[in-house]
């Protein structure tokens, strides 16, 4: 079997059996840890966060840290759960581990911090 098909399908499988309520949890978590973030970003005065991490070079890396610092331990788990799940009910996939955590943890909290930031810039009146 090919790889990306084989992919695909065992993502798809992901959502229907074992563990399925992670697809669920992880993401409003990582809304929630996104949520308060992108508040205090606004507070502060700063730019949306993925935007910030493409065009503020030199500010890169404390970004990176600090989204890891809030994000990071909802990333493991949601890594973690989906290797038991693999354990369980597929062979053990580490690559698709990490998109699975990717997708559930990491992708949903850039974007609504980014989007938080701006929504409360915009109520509070900087324009941001």
């Amino acid at each position: 079997m090919k790889v990306l098909p084989r992919i695909l399908e065992n993502l798809a499988d992901r959502l229907t059996g074992p563990f399925s309520f992670r697809f669920i949890l992880q993401p409003l978590v990582a809304v929630a840890f996104a949520i308060v973030a992108g508040l205090q970003d606004a507070r502060l005065g700063r730019p949306p966060y993925l935007w910030a991490i493409l065009t503020e070079p030199g500010n890169r890396a404390a970004l990176v840290k600090d989204g890891w610092t809030r994000i990071g331990n909802v990333f493991l788990v949601a890594v973690l759960l989906d290797l038991v799940y693999q354990v369980v009910v597929l062979e053990v996939y580490p690559g698709e581990a990490l998109l699975v955590a990717f997708l559930l943890a990491i992708a949903p909290y850039v974007v609504v911090r980014g989007v938080v930031t701006r929504a409360a810039g915009m109520v509070k009146g900087d324009g941001r």
